[in-house]
């Protein structure tokens, strides 16, 4: 018997006899099992607001196995589960030896319900699994609640301090980047501490310090030296040497003291450079910001209007798909003078790689607009030189006033960005237009209003989802479906919002990841239905950049692939390439353990930032599915050939290619020529209510 042991078991099943057999079992094991026994889904529901340790599913009234999952699933509870199988359904769980199909820390799919020893067994196995899970996740918070604070000190010191890992920076705060000279910790990270130590005899005398405090000797922590920067000035200065941890692992704190006769002068050259980008000479994001919070105190202060204008490049992707780095750099600096040459009383800066913002004040809204075509104007019919070549660009405007009594900074640039994603989906183009921000039309649309029915819709299964069809090249079939989230209304001309429409504001009120949640588990229910009569059925779900930062998101695919038998491909997850972009060092370790869980993960939206390649080699997909950009490039012989190498440079990352948007028979037949694995559109096949598969493998 394990000491004080105390188990809660939940059992679903319709014979309460045998959930009493297992309890009468499990006591030698334990001084206590509390059990729950049922067997529908209105109890299930209930049931799960109490502390279950472990899930054990045999038959239920209105449920299956994946449905159960889902549930659990849907009110984020770590509790494993168990699923029993009788005789007659043995082989739909468990492989051509008699083992269960699927067997970890959470899941075990599934036992012969007879085999009681087994049962008895996984139960005991998983309940230690799990209080072991607990264990870790309180000492993992309260080594991180501990770190965190010594981080935050240790930022906010006015002390130079960084950590080493055998001799090399891995982080430094602050004053110690000011007082070497450098702009961010990416430049310091990887530099040896032996380069800011001037003289070889100081280095020499160093290197034997360092090796005696790595072997453990504490009867010298300090060494007095002369520093050296990287511009070759040298300053006096003691370091002091301490063991810590950073993110659990053993480091080695560095706490360095100097004369401060030179700060004030660091600070101001550090200070300019910081607010300056290198390739345009433009003010950067950091001295945007800056302005742009002075001008909002202005107008809340001094009731003066003023207005942002924020540009972005249109075919960015296009351009980096022919003429590379180069082609960006050129195009970026094209742009950044001509706009310097156009707006003389202004503040320009460079907000991104590939877009610009422009603070006016004192022009009125016919004024504001006709900045803003002449701007369209000017970068539409620039011819830019790259070597040999020529190429040209276009650019959308999001137009935002900052006005008296208007919100605040952060809210005035996420509506001009929010206004540059309603040109891209309403304009002809995709863009080369302009759009101003008005707060009386949104207003009339009632956020508030919006988010309830968005929880309406997540408690009570208010979405509504939509299958489309992908035809599989390679396999000549298309059980393969892409699912879309759609929101009805019960408005009398029954509007049906797309999350175009709704997602802005699920940010706002944190919502996004619960709507993720929902539509995966949804969508993986109807898998599961469907798999029953084509069991090589798969799906594809776009989710949104909250979901790719959620350290949870593996855990849940691995769960529900697991529901629906563990099949490597079943489930592909999709993330837009920006948010991959924004979060490029996240989404590699995401994308790694969906692979780990056996999630495949792609990219849509693909080839609309500067460096497309560079970033799928980074974070490796499975797949790509291409801007619609490139597919209206099939229509034009002499942009053909572009769409041809992007594809082969993809595939040569060992990437498929999926062609969407396919709309006209000219676009379906070079879609046929230039590479890709899968096909996709209107002109195939309109997206449905149902998974319907209309062609078997042959």
């Amino acid at each position: 018997m394990l000491n004080n042991a105390r188990l809660n078991l939940l059992v679903i099943d319709d014979d309460q006899l045998y959930a009493e057999r297992l309890v009468g079992l499990l006591s030698s094991y334990y001084d206590k099992v509390n059990l729950g026994f049922l067997d529908d889904q209105e109890e299930l529901v209930k049931a799960l607001r109490h502390q279950w340790d472990v899930l054990v599913f045999g038959r239920a009234y209105d449920m299956s196995f994946t449905e159960v999952v889902a549930i659990v699933q849907e009110h984020e509870i770590d509790l494993p589960i168990i699923g029993l199988m009788s005789d007659e359904l043995a082989s739909q769980g468990r492989n051509a030896d008699g083992l269960p199909a699927v067997l970890n820390g959470t899941m075990v799919k599934a036992i012969l319900a007879e085999k009681d020893t087994q049962v008895v067994m996984a139960i005991c196995l998983l309940h230690a699994n799990l209080t072991s899970r607990q264990h870790l996740k309180s000492l993992h918070h309260v080594l991180l609640e501990a770190e965190q604070r010594a981080n935050i000190l240790i930022k906010n010191s006015k002390s130079a301090v960084a950590y080493l890992d055998q001799g090399i920076h891995i982080f430094a705060n602050d004053p110690y980047l000011e007082l070497f000279g450098f702009e961010n910790s990416n430049d310091i990270i990887g530099v040896p501490v032996i380069d800011m130590i001037a003289g070889g005899d100081n280095v020499k005398a160093f290197k034997q310090f360092l090796s005696n405090f790595n072997k453990g000797s504490r009867t010298q922590v300090e060494f007095m030296f002369e520093s050296l920067r990287p511009n070759g000035t040298t300053f006096a200065a003691k370091l002091q040497l301490a063991s810590a941890t950073l993110e659990g692992a053993p480091v080695t704190q560095v706490i360095i003291q100097q004369n401060n006769a030179n700060s004030a002068e660091v600070a101001e050259r550090l200070a300019a450079a910081e607010r300056q980008d290198s390739l345009t000479g433009l003010s950067n994001r950091r001295g945007f910001e800056e302005r742009l919070e002075q001008l909002y105190q202005r107008a809340v202060q001094d009731k003066l209007s003023s207005a942002l204008l924020y540009i972005q490049l249109d075919n960015i992707g296009k351009i980096s798909s022919s003429l590379g780095l180069q082609g960006i750099d050129a195009t970026i600096k094209q742009v950044g003078y001509v706009l310097e040459e156009l707006i003389t009383d202004g503040h320009i800066s460079r907000f991104s790689d590939t877009a610009f913002t422009v603070l006016v004040e004192d022009l009125t809204t016919q004024m504001l607009i006709a900045l803003a075509e002449q701007i369209l104007a000017v970068i539409g019919k620039l011819y830019i030189e790259v070597d040999t070549r020529t190429t040209n660009t276009t650019a959308s405007i999001g137009i935002v006033k900052i006005e008296p009594n208007g919100t605040e900074p952060k809210i005035l640039l996420e509506r001009a960005i929010e206004s540059i994603s309603r040109i891209k989906t309403e304009s002809p183009n995709q863009g080369d237009a302009y759009h101003l921000y008005d707060p009386n039309e949104h207003a009339s649309s009632d956020d508030t209003a919006l988010a309830e029915s968005l929880n309406n819709a997540i408690s009570h299964n208010g979405f509504e989802l939509l299958y489309q069809p992908i035809y599989d090249i390679d396999a000549d079939r298309s059980d393969f479906f892409e699912v879309y989230l759609r929101l009805p209304l019960n408005d009398a001309d029954n509007t049906v919002l797309t999350p175009d429409n709704f997602m802005a504001v699920a940010r706002v009120h944190n919502l996004r990841e619960k709507i993720d949640r929902w539509l995966l588990i949804n969508a993986c229910k109807q898998l599961s239905e469907v798999r029953k009569l084509h069991p090589q059925a798969r799906i594809i779900v776009s989710l949104t950049s909250g979901s790719m930062v959620d350290k949870k998101l593996p855990n849940i695919a691995s769960q529900l692939i697991n529901a629906l038998g563990g099949a490597t491909g079943a489930l592909t997850l999709q993330f837009n390439e920006q948010d991959v972009v924004n979060y490029l060092t996240v989404a590699k370790l995401q994308f790694a353990a969906l692979k780990q869980a056996g999630c495949q993960v792609s990219i849509h939206n693909f080839g609309t930032t500067a460096k497309s390649i560079e970033v799928a080699g980074f974070v490796q997909p499975d797949m790509v599915r291409l801007a619609r950009t490139y597919v209206n490039s099939l229509n034009n012989a002499d942009e053909l050939d572009t769409v041809k190498t992007l594809i082969a440079r993809v595939k040569a990352l060992h990437s498929n290619v999926l062609i969407p948007y396919i709309e006209e028979a000219a676009i379906m037949s070079a879609s046929w020529s230039v590479g890709a694995r899968y096909l996709q559109g209107y002109y195939l096949e309109e997206p449905s209510k149902t998974m319907t598969v209309t062609v078997e493998q042959q």
